[in-house]
């Protein structure tokens, strides 16, 4: 029975031992407990649209959109107030500018089959997006977060996100991602900003929000938003992003540029 107790010792030893020396190479390599949850989005070719829903994009002119705008499984006429004017795969507005094209399920083919594709990749994103595990911070500052400044890593609130009071500072050199998880609502409040510092970059800024975005009147907005249902930006509002929404996309005199590569 002594010698049975000694052997179990020393394979106790042995397997501390072993342990001891995983956790010293995940250090030297840098691995951390957030495993999965700070890495890039990839958006597939929802990247190729700066806008881009599946029931209707909308405007108040004159916005200025410079990038393309995507539609599907809608039609052309749910791009309203566009003054379109078409061009059998695309169509083209003074809205939107930089060579930027609008695109729609109706239009002649490649486009339908194109769109079908891009809308998957769309909800691919979001649901990876949503899938992301071990977060960094949950539920931060019950989601009251104007006035903060936010490094990089995993974000979830299992509530509403609101952006109020004094502006949000994303810090970050331009290799770090940022990956928002937000159950409820995301509202920006008039006048205030999301801006970026150190180097940070719009494109590696993921906003996933399962309930409607609003970016009030005149304020700016930083980030790609993957949005379950629906996306306003009010008078005067600008973002610095992409807006890929599950359902409608209403801009009201609004700018909206695609990221930075």
């Amino acid at each position: 029975m002594k010698k049975t107790k000694n052997q179990t010792r020393n394979v106790l030893s042995i397997f501390a031992i072993i342990l001891i020396a995983v956790a010293l190479i995940g250090c030297e390599a840098g691995i951390t407990s957030t495993g999965e949850g700070t890495g890039a989005i990839d958006l597939g070719s929802a990247a190729n649209y700066v806008i881009l829903s599946k029931t209707g994009v909308s405007t108040v002119p004159n916005s200025v959109i410079t990038g393309d705008v995507g539609l599907s499984p809608a039609a052309t006429s749910y791009l309203t107030g566009f003054g379109l004017t078409l061009a059998g795969t695309y169509a083209t507005s003074t809205q939107v500018v930089g060579g930027g094209k609008l695109y729609a399920a109706t239009m002649t083919s490649p486009t339908p089959s194109i769109l079908t594709t891009a809308i998957a990749d769309m909800q691919t994103a979001y649901t990876f997006a949503a899938g992301r595990t071990l977060p960094d911070k949950l539920n931060f500052l019950s989601g009251a977060i104007g006035g903060q400044t936010l490094t990089s890593g995993l974000y979830k609130w299992t509530s509403s996100v609101n952006i109020s009071g004094s502006n949000l500072i994303i810090s970050g050199s331009a290799t770090d991602t940022w990956i928002f998880q937000i159950d409820g609502d995301l509202t920006l409040a008039a006048a205030k900003s999301v801006t970026l510092s150190g180097g940070a970059l719009a494109k590696n800024i993921v906003w996933q929000v399962a309930g409607t975005v609003t970016l009030g009147s005149t304020s700016h907005f930083e980030g790609v938003v993957l949005c379950k249902t629906n996306i306003d930006m009010q008078t005067n509002a600008s973002m610095n992003g992409r807006l890929l929404a599950q359902t409608s996309i209403a801009l009201d005199q609004a700018t909206v540029t695609k990221p930075a590569l």
